[in-house]
């Protein structure tokens, strides 16, 4: 009896160890999975855009006397900060930061709310003054950002104030969006041009680069964000969206507030509230938003950190392997490798 029930522990165990060997695994490196920080229970990443007004040296009045260089003031700093503690991005792409001395600042500044953004990207054009930057706990794979930029209005060749802020941000292994940030032109007039004539040539630059990157690499994820100074049914918009249903498409992602209001801007001065920030998604990366979940973040006093208010997209790194699998379970040997 003993001897009988030795020899079937010896079958069974024998079995399970070849079921073990003949079973295909995933296999990701330590750091991949460390870099990416990612599982089931923490699938969905924080992309807040926000424009910080002025997070720079500037002139202002301190104390009645007027400072060349003045840091943006700690009464705004500090609503700021409480905003994107609330919000809690795990990629944080801004307009109107400084250098990146004014950068480091701001990442400092996270970090003591236990928001860690180490990886950066700045982006700059023909403003000496106002850059753009992306902030990321998740590692930046590549950077393609475009600081000369140049267009013709008659004979003046102008430059892309801001550039065009481009990086790829690794979200989990086989999962990465690029994001593209950009400040257009703003509505101050200017002696002898014509600024939505600015903003339409800056947006062309926008729209060649995005139609550059869809033509040689079409399953790419693709974001673009950023206070474009135009309403929605401007020209410069529209150019940046392409033709509707192409691979070189762009789709707005049109995101309310907790009364469902789309506005994102106040311009004080004229009591005039405006949809200026926008945020753009291509096909690729479309299902991957979970748009109800996203939105336009609206404390009562938003005012005190900027005269915007922050967009909060969310994006679902595990949609495409949730897709795969579902696939696979419905036509088993024939589900597609995610994307």
């Amino acid at each position: 009896m003993k001897r009988f029930l030795f020899g079937s522990q010896w079958f069974l165990a024998s079995a399970w160890l070849w079921l073990f060997a003949t079973t295909t695994l995933p296999v990701y490196s330590q750091a991949e999975s460390t870099s990416a920080g990612f599982d089931e229970r923490n699938r969905i990443v924080t992309f807040c855009a926000y424009n910080l007004r002025n997070y720079l040296k500037m002139p202002r009045s301190v104390d009645g006397a007027i400072q060349e260089k003045a840091l943006k003031p700690d009464k705004e700093i500090a609503p700021l900060i409480e905003i994107l503690a609330t919000i809690k991005p795990d990629i944080l792409g801004v307009c109107e930061i400084g250098d990146a001395e004014d950068l480091a600042d701001l990442q400092a500044r996270l970090k003591v709310r236990d928001i860690d953004l180490p990886h950066s990207e700045m982006g700059n054009g023909g403003d000496p003054t106002r850059r753009l930057a992306l902030l990321s706990r998740f590692p930046i794979t590549s950077r393609n950002s475009q600081s000369e930029l140049k267009y013709h209005i008659g004979d003046v060749i102008l430059p892309m104030q801001r550039g065009i802020l481009d990086a790829t941000v690794a979200l989990r292994p086989n999962f990465e969006v690029r994001f593209l940030g950009v400040h257009f032109k703003s509505q101050r007039e200017v002696p002898g041009m014509d600024q939505k004539l600015m903003r339409r040539n800056e947006a062309h630059l926008l729209r060649r680069h995005i139609e550059s990157i869809l033509t040689t690499e079409p399953a790419t994820r693709l974001l673009a964000y950023g206070d474009f100074n135009e309403s929605k049914h401007e020209a410069a918009l529209v150019e940046i969206e392409g033709v509707p249903g192409t691979d070189v498409s762009m789709m707005d992602v049109r995101l309310r507030d907790s009364r469902g209001e789309t506005w994102t801007h106040f311009w004080d001065a004229a009591d005039h509230y405006s949809r200026l920030d926008y945020c753009f998604v291509n096909r690729a990366l479309q299902s991957d938003i979970k748009k109800p979940e996203s939105f336009v973040y609206d404390p009562p006093n938003f005012y005190d950190a900027s005269d915007h208010r922050p967009l909060v997209i969310k994006i679902d790194r595990g949609a495409a392997t949730s897709r795969a699998r579902k696939k696979a379970k419905a036509t088993p040997g024939e589900a597609e490798e995610p994307r």
